[in-house]
């Protein structure tokens, strides 16, 4: 039990600092840091010490060493934001949440469409938008699930022409742009010439509205918490 209980993450205000030392030491140049800083950190992330020095060291105070890396630590903005990242995707993966994604993925074929609908986790959203190109509406579409993307990591969202779908007599241009949705094989949502339910210029907040009304996304709260940490790693 003992052994288990070391390999998972710390928890408590010390366990934490222990786990961003940690992660610190391990993101670094390692042959860029002088010995003597690297030691120190490799031993201030360690939350398992000998007992005789546990017990020597239980009451003294704080070295000077420890405490200028202290502050380098809060100084390391971009160092701590990366970090905070690494602690979500940790807690997604912890509570099964499923994986997650980046951007639009883009399907080759009938095959791709079939594989990612069939395959992919049980707890994962999938949208698929079927366009044309020159086809209204379709263009703009692809814009806000580029945006929705970012918004919802957890949402796989795809794109596949009509004619790599090989689809193109059920999927005529009267029906594109068309919005498939699917979780654990199973179809969800089926909107054909969705852009009717758009005014003339429509944007990503109009298409999440829309998907929400019909509660085809998932809560935002995670989803928001790394897209705040992606627009700080632009800053």
């Amino acid at each position: 039990m003992a052994e288990d209980m070391d390999e998972v993450t710390q928890t408590g205000p010390k366990g934490v600092i222990n786990d961003w030392r940690r992660f610190k030491l391990e993101s670094m140049d390692q042959e860029a840091l002088p010995p003597q800083k690297r030691e120190l950190l490799r031993q201030m992330s360690s939350p398992h010490k000998p007992k005789d020095e546990a017990r020597g060291g239980l009451n003294r105070k704080m070295s000077m060493q420890e405490y200028e890396l202290i502050k380098e630590d809060m100084a390391d903005d971009q160092c701590l934001k990366r970090y905070r990242k690494h602690c979500m995707q940790e807690m997604h993966e912890r509570l099964s949440f499923g994986p997650r994604f980046e951007g639009v993925h883009d399907l080759a074929d009938g095959e791709a469409f079939l594989e990612v609908i069939e395959k992919e986790h049980h707890n994962t959203v999938v949208v698929v938008h079927i366009f044309k190109d020159g086809v209204k509406g379709c263009e703009a579409l692809n814009g806000c699930l580029e945006c929705l993307a970012g918004e919802y990591p957890t949402v796989k969202f795809c794109r596949i022409s009509v004619e790599a779908s090989g689809a193109g007599e059920r999927f005529s241009d009267e029906v594109l742009p068309a919005l498939l949705v699917y979780k654990a094989g199973e179809l969800l949502g089926n909107f054909l010439a969705i852009t009717q339910n758009f005014n003339e210029e429509f944007f990503a907040t109009d298409v999440e509205s829309f998907l929400n009304e019909y509660g085809l996304l998932p809560e935002k709260e995670l989803a928001a918490a790394d897209g705040e940490e992606a627009e700080a790693d632009v800053e």
